[in-house]
C-alpha cells in the first residue's frame, strides 16, 4: 500500500520537479476520493538549509532516517555531479533493500544509478542526459525514448514533466485509475499521456493552437465504443488523411489507433473498478468488440487481466 512518501533532498534540488511530487503527494486530495498519503521532505540535518538550483534555501524538519520508514522514496531531479553525498546514496540503498518504491524524476535516476540500484535495470532520465548517463552507468539499460520506465520495484522518468506521467502512473498502478484520474484533473494534466521523449526531439509539438486536434479528441473519447477509421478522423478535421497523420503524431506522440487502444483501455479500467458490468459487457462499451480483444490489450497495457485487475480495484460493493 502507498502510504508515506519521502522526498530526499540535497543541495542544488530542481523546484519544478520537487514541485510535481508536492503536487502529486504532498496536497491532501481525500474530497476528490483520494486517499491521503503522510507526505515527508528530508533532508540530511533537519533544521539546516539545503540550496535550491536557482539560489533560495529550505529546511524542513525531517532527516534521511524517515526513509527508512517509507513506502515510496521519490527522487527529484538534482544537479547532475560525480559525486552524491555517501549518506544519501546509503539512505537510498537501504530503502531499496527494505522494499521500498523509489521513483526518479529527471536527472534524479543520476543518483539511483550512483548507488548501483540501476544496475542492469532499464531506465531512463531526460533525452538530453542519456548519453552521459549511458557513459557513466553502462551496467544500466538506458531507453531515452521513452516518457517512463517502469521496472517493478524503481520506476525512472524523463525529463520535469514526464515526472508527472510517472507519478501519476504510480498512483494508478497502486490505488487504482479513479485515484490518478482525480489527481490529473486537479492538476489540469492528462492522467495517462502517450508516445515518448522522440515526439520532444525529432518532432515537437506545434505552437499554433487554432489548429489543435484537441476538439477531435474530445468527441472521439466521448464515443470509444464506435468504430472511428483514420480517412473519417482526417475528413473530421478537415486533413488529408496524410496530413492527418502527421499531425496526429506531433500533438499525441502515437498513432490514432495507437491511442483509441489506450483510450478505451483506459475507460476500461474505469469501468472495471466503478461498475458491476460483465467482462464482455465493458469489452463492448470501450469499444472493444469481443472480451478476448479487451484482453489482448489489457494485458499489453497494464500487465494483468480486466478480472485480476477488477479484483484489485473494485469499488462496487
Amino acid at each position: 500500500m502507498l502510504h508515506t512518501v519521502a522526498v530526499p533532498l540535497i543541495d542544488d534540488f530542481a523546484p519544478f520537479e520537487f514541485g510535481v511530487l508536492c503536487e502529486v503527494f504532498g496536497i491532501d486530495r481525500t474530497e476528490d476520493g483520494v486517499p491521503p498519503f503522510d507526505f515527508r521532505i528530508c533532508t540530511p540535518e533537519p533544521g539546516q538549509p539545503v540550496r535550491v538550483n536557482g539560489g533560495a534555501t529550505m529546511t524542513t524538519p525531517f532527516g534521511f532516517d524517515q526513509l527508512a520508514l517509507a513506502d515510496l522514496v521519490a527522487v527529484p531531479a538534482y544537479l547532475i555531479r560525480a559525486e552524491y553525498p555517501p549518506q544519501f546514496l546509503d539512505a537510498l540503498r537501504a530503502a531499496h533493500a527494505r522494499g521500498a518504491q523509489l521513483l526518479t524524476v529527471c536527472s534524479g535516476a543520476f543518483a539511483l544509478a550512483a548507488a548501483g540500484l540501476l544496475d542492469g535495470r532499464r531506465c531512463t532520465t531526460h533525452w538530453r542526459h542519456a548519453d552521459e548517463f549511458a557513459e557513466r552507468f553502462p551496467s544500466a539499460k538506458m531507453d531515452p525514448d521513452v516518457l517512463y520506465v517502469d521496472d517493478g520495484q524503481i520506476i525512472t522518468s524523463a525529463g520535469t514533466a514526464a515526472g508527472i506521467d510517472a507519478a501519476l502512473h504510480l498512483v494508478r498502478r497502486e490505488l487504482g485509475s479513479e485515484a490518478a484520474t482525480a489527481i490529473a484533473r486537479r492538476m489540469v494534466v492528462p492522467p495517462q499521456r502517450e508516445g515518448g521523449q522522440r515526439q520532444f526531439i525529432v518532432q515537437p509539438v506545434p505552437e499554433r493552437v487554432a489548429d489543435s486536434l484537441q476538439p477531435l479528441l474530445a468527441w472521439l473519447a466521448e464515443r470509444l465504443d464506435e468504430e472511428h477509421p483514420v480517412a473519417e478522423m482526417a475528413h473530421r478535421a478537415h486533413m488529408s488523411e496524410r496530413t492527418f497523420a502527421r499531425r496526429f503524431l506531433a500533438e499525441t506522440g502515437t498513432t490514432p489507433g495507437r491511442w483509441l487502444a489506450a483510450q478505451r483501455v483506459l475507460h476500461a479500467r474505469r469501468l472495471l473498478e466503478r461498475s458491476p458490468l460483465s467482462i464482455e459487457d465493458v469489452a463492448h462499451s470501450s469499444g472493444f468488440q469481443t472480451a478476448a480483444m479487451l484482453r489482448h490489450h489489457f494485458r499489453r497495457a497494464v500487465g494483468i487481466s480486466p478480472a485480476e485487475y477488477r479484483r484489485s480495484f473494485t469499488q462496487c460493493s
